[in-house]
C-alpha cells in the first residue's frame, strides 16, 4: 500500500470538494461518479507521463482511486481534491517505476514502452481538413518531444504545461520545492524546443524548397536582368 499524503486539519476554501467527499463517505454513488469523471483525464495523463505505458497508466489510476476512496476520511480540504488525488497517482506511478527499474527484464519493458501510443493531446474540431491535418502533425511532434523527456522533467512539464497546474500545485503533487519546479520546467521546455527544432527543421526545408533548381533559376533570372548573362 502506498503512502498517502499526510492528513491536514485546516480547511481553506475547497468547500465543493469537501461536500463531494462527504457525500462519498456516506456511499453516495453519484459522488464517486462525479469525482472520477471530473479527474479521470488529468490523473491518466499524469500517470502516463510518469510510466509511459497506456494500459499501465489506467491500472495506476484505478489503483489510486481505490486507495483514495478507502482513505477519504483523510481529506480535509486544505488542498484541492484534484491535487490530493494527483499526489496519490504520482506516488503509485513512481512506485511502479521503481519496481520496473529493479526488475531483471527492464530492457524488454523499456522496449515495450517505446512502442506504446503517445499521450493524445486534444485538438479543436470543426475546422477545415487541411488545418486539422497540420494540427495533428504539430501535436504529434509535441507528443514525441514530451514523451522523450527524462522522467524528472516530463512529470513537471505535463503537470505545468499540459494540465495547467500552478507552480505550487505541481510542487505539492510531486513532493518537491517550488524552486525545483521552476528549474525543471525551464530545462524541460529547453529540451522540448530542441527536439522540435530537430524535427521541424527538415520539415521546413521540404516545405519551402528554395535550394537547388529553384535557387539556381532565380539567380539566373536576376543575373540576366543585370546584363551579366545574354
Amino acid at each position: 500500500m502506498m503512502v498517502l499524503p499526510a492528513k491536514t486539519e485546516s480547511p481553506s476554501g475547497h468547500g465543493d470538494d469537501v461536500e463531494l467527499v462527504r457525500r462519498a463517505l456516506i456511499r453516495d454513488a453519484d459522488a464517486f461518479r462525479i469525482i472520477m469523471r471530473t479527474h479521470n483525464r488529468r490523473l491518466y495523463r499524469i500517470a502516463r507521463g510518469v510510466i509511459r505505458d497506456d494500459s499501465e497508466a489506467e491500472d495506476i489510476v484505478q489503483e489510486a482511486y481505490c486507495s483514495a476512496f478507502s482513505h477519504l476520511d483523510q481529506f480535509r480540504g486544505e488542498s484541492s481534491l484534484a491535487t490530493w488525488l494527483s499526489r496519490i497517482v504520482v506516488n503509485e506511478a513512481l512506485g511502479r517505476l521503481r519496481k520496473k527499474r529493479r526488475a531483471p527484464d527492464l530492457a524488454a519493458s523499456t522496449s515495450r514502452n517505446s512502442d506504446t501510443r503517445i499521450i493524445p493531446f486534444p485538438i479543436k474540431t470543426g475546422e477545415d481538413p487541411e488545418r486539422l491535418m497540420a494540427q495533428r502533425q504539430i501535436l504529434q511532434m509535441v507528443e514525441r518531444a514530451t514523451d522523450a523527456l527524462p522522467d524528472v522533467y516530463r512529470t513537471v512539464f505535463i503537470a505545468r504545461v499540459i494540465e495547467g497546474l500552478s507552480q505550487e500545485e505541481t510542487a505539492q503533487v510531486l513532493g518537491i520545492r517550488v524552486e525545483t519546479v521552476k528549474t525543471r520546467l525551464h530545462r524541460a521546455r529547453a529540451l522540448v524546443r530542441k527536439q522540435l527544432d530537430d524535427q521541424i527543421g527538415p520539415v521546413l526545408m521540404d516545405a519551402f524548397p528554395f535550394a537547388g533548381q529553384r535557387c539556381a533559376r532565380l539567380t539566373t533570372a536576376v543575373m540576366k536582368q543585370l546584363g551579366f548573362i545574354e
